[in-house]
């Protein structure tokens, strides 16, 4: 077998879904989307219209303005990071988007990641949580081998909460780290310098392999006023490490630029003498294609109540290329579905949690809950990962699950084992994964299903995402599992007793469910971005070209050779 026989899946919308229940569910997403939208516009904001004048009054353009003149035009940015420190006060400020902006750019027509200070937020300080999304952003480039740029505008710690960003493992000094790293691997870094750049800041440019300053820039590992306090000498910080000393004396800056424009333009010039893209030629000559199904439909398709199930396969058919895709052992672990299809015409794995009832002879009654691992399951995304790791495919992990089968049966049948065995093949995976929290991410179905604790180089959420070991109700019957009977009723016949515990569980149940808020999730980054469900096709366009872009380093198989098709002809019926 030459080539992967992908058929199609899905079906029309009318022919998918009740009408009644795609408006029902439209409805029911439409203010978590309109919220999503507020919420990233009062970001994108920064402090607001006075500190971007204040940055214009200098001369300056903000980090968003030069992130949007950096990109090629018509280009669509990928941000990441957007919610950093969402909802988080330190004294009586907010530090939107963590004061950086960490984002996916094509330019001249090669994905690049760039990292921006923003100078509207406190002169683009580093505030907790800001190294973490720094080098968040650093290891998405390392493991993509995307060029980096960094657009440095940065007058270091946010002194005032330094104990929060500067000693740890992660802390600012990491930033330093993963430049040396990615410059040992070979990854470009090309830098421009466009105002403050002290102290950490003045370390973050110089490891790229060039750097650009502007006549309004400096670089210094102490600014004037603290040279001032120690030395009694007045001198301005452009004095002690504008591009005067920079990139005539001191050899620490390569060129200069009259201003931001002019510097950006410069740092375009570099990128286009880098290698392009060899997402076009692994296409293999088959073109990008829409789905056959309208990939905006897919916001109708998933109920807002987290117990209701969906298809998997109208989704799939609502993200891949002409709605083809080709299923491995569909007839085993149905409550899986492992399978390739093209995404912007590059071959990509998949595999997703089907939900619904499933049959299974292991079962006494022959059936079972899906949106859970079981044995077979368990087994065959392991088999799958491990090929798609050995042919160089990039795999997309979509999650809506409950987590792992437990009880007598379940240990019986070695659930533990089967586990280790996925979580040994996902651990040490080189590939390029990706994860998807669709609604629930639950236990350690989490964790089995690429969740971040197991490196995905990015993981998406949606408005409905739930990420949590267990439900809130569920956790309240734990905690207070001593005060209740058999059917998990409260034991007490004493009204004031009943009342205290009814009313503490109800809180715990709150709590818990305030947890599992996506908002919450990202605001710590354990997810990387929350994007609209429209968006999700775009995203996925967009991370399997990243995915493809470098050569010689890891790519896909010749599909004449790949280990899918041992797995398929082994399997398929004689």
């Amino acid at each position: 077998m030459a080539h992967v026989k992908i058929v199609p899946i899905g079906s029309a919308r009318d022919a998918a879904i009740d009408a009644g229940a795609y408006a029902r569910n439209l409805a029911a997403l439409e203010e978590r989307e309109r919220q999503l939208l507020e919420r990233r516009a009062k970001v994108q904001a920064g402090w607001g219209a006075t500190y971007v004048e204040r940055v214009h009054q200098k001369g300056k353009l903000t980090a968003r303005e030069r992130v949007e003149r950096l990109r090629d035009a018509g280009t669509e940015l990928c941000e990441v990071g957007t919610f950093a420190n969402f909802g988080r006060l330190f004294g009586k400020l907010e530090s939107p988007a963590a004061g950086v902006i960490t984002v996916f750019a094509k330019v001249h027509a090669r994905w690049c990641v760039v990292i921006a200070n923003d100078n509207t937020v406190a002169s683009g300080s580093w505030w907790p949580r800001t190294p973490e999304k720094i080098e968040r952003a650093q290891e998405m480039a390392r493991r993509l081998r995307l060029p980096v740029i960094y657009l440095v505008d940065c007058s270091g710690l946010y002194l005032p909460e330094q104990a929060q960003s500067f000693p740890g493992a992660t802390g600012a000094g990491h930033i330093f780290k993963k430049n040396a790293l990615l410059s040992a691997e070979g990854v470009p870094q090309i830098a421009g310098v466009f105002g403050d750049c002290i102290a950490g800041g003045g370390y973050m440019p110089i490891i790229s392999d060039r750097v650009y300053m502007t006549e309004s820039a400096y670089m210094v590992i102490a600014g004037a006023a603290l040279i001032k306090g120690a030395k009694s000498q007045e001198l301005s910080s452009l004095d002690i490490g504008g591009p005067e000393v920079h990139v005539h004396a001191s050899g620490c800056a390569d060129v200069r630029a009259p201003d931001d424009l002019t510097a950006l333009a410069m740092i375009r010039e570099d990128i286009a003498k880098l290698p392009s893209s060899a997402a076009d030629y692994y296409r293999g000559g088959v073109d990008a294609a829409e789905p056959m199904h309208d990939a905006g439909e897919v916001e109708g398709l998933f109920p807002a109540d987290h117990r209701h199930t969906w298809s998997v396969e109208e989704v799939l058919a609502r993200l891949v290329d002409r709605s083809l895709f080709k299923e491995f052992l569909p007839e085993r672990g149905r409550e899986i579905v492992c399978g390739v299809a093209r995404v912007g015409g590059l071959w990509t794995g998949f595999v997703a949690n089907r939900q619904g009832i499933v049959p299974d002879a292991e079962q006494r009654d022959g059936v079972k809950p899906a949106g859970i691992l079981y044995r077979e399951s368990i087994a065959k995304t392991a088999a799958f990962s491990r090929a798609c790791e050995a042919d160089g495919i990039p795999l997309v992990w979509l999650q809506d699950i409950a987590g792992f089968d437990i009880g007598v049966e379940a240990e019986r049948l070695g659930l533990l084992g089967y586990g280790s065995s996925l979580i040994y093949a996902n651990s040490t995976n080189a590939v390029p994964m990706f994860s998807v929290l669709l609604r629930k991410a639950s236990g350690a179905g989490y964790y089995a299903m690429a969740g971040l604790p197991y490196d995905p180089i990015v993981q998406l959420a949606t408005p409905l995402t739930r990420l949590s070991v267990m439900e809130g109700r569920t956790l309240a019957i734990a905690t207070y599992r001593t005060k209740l009977d058999a059917n998990f009723e409260i034991a007490t016949t004493d009204p004031e007793e009943r009342s205290k515990l009814e009313q503490a569980m109800k809180d715990t149940e709150a709590r818990i469910e305030s947890d599992m808020d996506p908002y919450k999730a990202a605001a710590q980054l354990d997810i990387d971005e929350i994007v609209r469900l429209r968006e999700l096709r775009p995203w996925l366009v967009a991370l399997i070209e990243m995915a493809y872009q470098a050569t010689g380093h890891r790519t896909v198989k010749n599909p004449r050779i790949w280990s899918l098709h041992d797995l398929d002809a082994l399997t398929e019926p004689r």
